[in-house]
């Protein structure tokens, strides 16, 4: 694999695409909503499959990702790899990647951790489901916007499972930390004092570090955004096999009610807003 097109230039997919640019192998980029100032814009998807020996998809949702296939599957053939990086359940993922197959082409499902501040310090941890071949050509590109490359099964469906497994862990854990937040300030106790004891406590992790200055300022600019952790935690619920999940369950509601109450386009820890 020498070049990649990337379809979806949203937070992500649009830094992606122009690390890939700065690295000399992007071949050319889609997305839905026009972005003509985006280095080597296309005006089409099938276009950007024309160009690239390997094309990554990162769209919002599995409908989003069929609407991207049902018009570049024409175009796919030997040779080409489609990296699937959008977060997307299982059972989804086993159908795309039937469908790319069944043109010829190779199927790598590579969804990824991290937000907006990794991206842009090419700190994304990918998680890889599918062949070793298919890996071992494709990760000379995937290297260079990313830290860590996961390998975690030869079945891609697995990669996407751990995914939403990982989200739903940041789902159950932020509305944690936004109660106890907020049972710290009713009882009179600053920010400040708040987060120091915080820490130096075995309770202190990598996402109440990442979203402090968010919830201490009010400021939900979006990193990662409420309406696509509600969409993750949607497809976890709705899983095969997932069955009765009491967290994942009321994670779900309270993202719910933040999508619902105006709130869908700011970062996810804006679930604090709600109380």
């Amino acid at each position: 694999m020498k070049t990649i097109g990337v379809i979806g230039l949203g937070i992500i997919g649009g830094t992606w695409a122009k690390h890939y640019e700065a690295a000399g192998v992007l071949a050319g980029c889609w997305n839905r909503t026009p972005q003509p100032a985006m280095p080597r814009w296309m005006d089409t998807p099938e276009a950007v499959v024309d160009a690239a020996d390997a094309v990554q998809i990162v769209v919002a949702d599995p409908p989003a990702v069929q609407s991207v296939l049902d018009r570049i599957l024409p175009r796919l053939g030997a040779g080409k790899v489609v990296i699937q990086s959008s977060t997307i359940d299982p059972d989804s993922t086993d159908r795309f990647r039937a469908q790319v197959e069944a043109r010829g082409a190779r199927f790598l499902a590579a969804p990824f951790t991290g937000s907006k501040p990794a991206a842009e310090q090419r700190k994304t941890v990918f998680y890889l489901g599918g062949p070793a071949g298919v890996i071992a050509e494709v990760e000379p590109l995937l290297c260079l916007v990313s830290d860590v490359r996961l390998v975690i099964a030869a079945e891609p469906r697995k990669a996407a499972a751990l995914k939403l497994a990982m989200n739903m862990n940041l789902a159950i854990m932020i509305e944690g930390l936004c109660e106890a937040l907020t049972f710290a300030r009713r009882a009179g106790i600053s920010d400040e004092t708040f987060f120091t004891a915080l820490a130096g406590n075995v309770g202190s992790s990598g996402l109440a570090k990442l979203k402090e200055p968010k919830l201490r300022t009010g400021d939900f600019s979006p990193q990662f955004s409420v309406k696509h952790m509600h969409k993750d935690m949607r497809l976890a619920s709705g899983s095969a096999g997932a069955g009765r999940l009491p967290l994942l369950e009321a994670a779900r509601e309270r993202l719910r009610l933040a999508d619902e109450g105006g709130s869908r386009d700011l970062d996810f820890s804006a679930v604090m807003m709600l109380l």
